[in-house]
């Protein structure tokens, strides 16, 4: 075993550094692996109002390691934080993720942070950063179900009776794509995915995101996909804010070729007539018309009517994902328990 060997933290370094640190955080997660590109896009679309530092650490002239802390634009509160960070498999056990996560911890003292939050799977991969984050006194809060299934995996002309009874209830299923010539499209969506994201229960209190943001975010991201990302669309409802929009489910694509659900709801007037089960079909047939791939989501254990609508759609269950919190008193920044809930006791 070779001795460690020394290393310097600094700031990143955007956009020339961004092409290594996408390298390392593929090496680190091969199941997810993020590009240069996808970077700097998330960059660019940071709103600037929230609070954020990056640091990497360098050795002999390579990045190992990289971490982040910064304000949670899905439930800002002043005083919480959400942050990761990741060292190379190669540079692990040197001490690079205590520097970076000492350094970032020290900031976050000097903020009076009392929430950090950090989400990781069950995976293997991610055993290492679980025991790193429990000697630190972090607790597990949260936990979020992965399912996955591949159009060749499902005869969708089995859907055939609901997508009818769908449209016949008055229903028109159209892509992102096709809506492109409603000068109110993007707005529209914007107001639905707020309505619609605070029924979701994520055992957080949400936060609603600039409209400016959310478009850079969401329907700007390159991974985004307009063409599998599907509305449903009533004619005859012109609500103020949604207008004929009732419900929504989106696609984002994968270096790695799969693809990825962000949202799918529907408003309540329209629950329980198999609406989002249809628009989940839709974006699965043009995939499927496409070339096929893999689809995969991510959903609460509290949502019972999703779960159960993937399982009947021939979703199967991934990796869990969780989420991590320590606590700070906002005087002394001492450790204070963290409240587990219940059902992860």
């Amino acid at each position: 075993m070779t001795d460690p060997q020394p290393f310097t933290l600094r700031e990143v370094r955007k956009p020339d550094d961004f092409a290594e640190i996408a390298a390392l955080l593929s090496a680190a997660d091969p199941e997810w692996p993020v590009t240069a590109e996808m970077l700097v896009t998330w960059d660019e679309a940071h709103d600037p109002a929230l609070y954020r530092l990056e640091l990497l650490a360098e050795q002999g002239g390579r990045i190992v390691g990289v971490g982040n802390v910064g304000h949670d634009d899905f439930a800002f509160e002043e005083w919480r934080y959400f942050g990761g960070l990741t060292v190379h498999p190669d540079a692990r056990g040197q001490g690079v993720g205590t520097a970076l996560y000492d350094a970032l911890m020290a900031r976050l003292r000097e903020r009076g942070a009392q929430d950090i939050r950090s989400m990781l799977s069950d995976q293997d991969h991610d055993a290492p950063g679980r025991a790193f984050l429990a000697a630190r006194g972090f607790t597990k809060t949260w936990d979020r179900f992965e399912s996955r299934i591949h159009t060749d995996e499902v005869d969708l002309s089995a859907f055939d009776d609901l997508m009818n009874a769908v449209e016949q209830d008055g229903v028109q299923l159209r892509s992102i794509a096709e809506l492109a010539g409603d000068p109110e499209r993007n707005r529209r969506l914007w107001e639905l995915d707020w309505r619609l994201f605070q029924d979701v229960p994520m055992g957080q209190t949400l936060t609603r995101r600039p409209f400016e943001a959310w478009v850079k975010q969401e329907l700007d991201d390159p991974t985004f996909s307009h063409e599998l990302s599907f509305v449903a669309v009533r004619p005859d409802v012109n609500d103020p804010e949604t207008g004929p929009y009732v419900g929504y489910s989106t696609l984002m694509s994968n270096p790695a070729g799969f693809f990825v659900i962000g949202m799918t709801g529907v408003r309540r007037e329209d629950r329980g007539r198999g609406v989002a089960k249809a628009l989940k079909v839709a974006a699965m047939r043009a995939l499927a018309a496409a070339g096929g791939g893999e689809i995969r989501t991510f959903n609460d254990p509290p949502n019972k009517a999703m779960l159960g609508m993937n399982r009947a759609l021939g979703f199967r269950r991934g990796p869990t994902r969780s989420r991590y919190e320590l606590h700070l008193d906002p005087v002394t920044g001492e450790r204070r328990p963290v409240p587990v809930p219940s059902e992860l006791t």
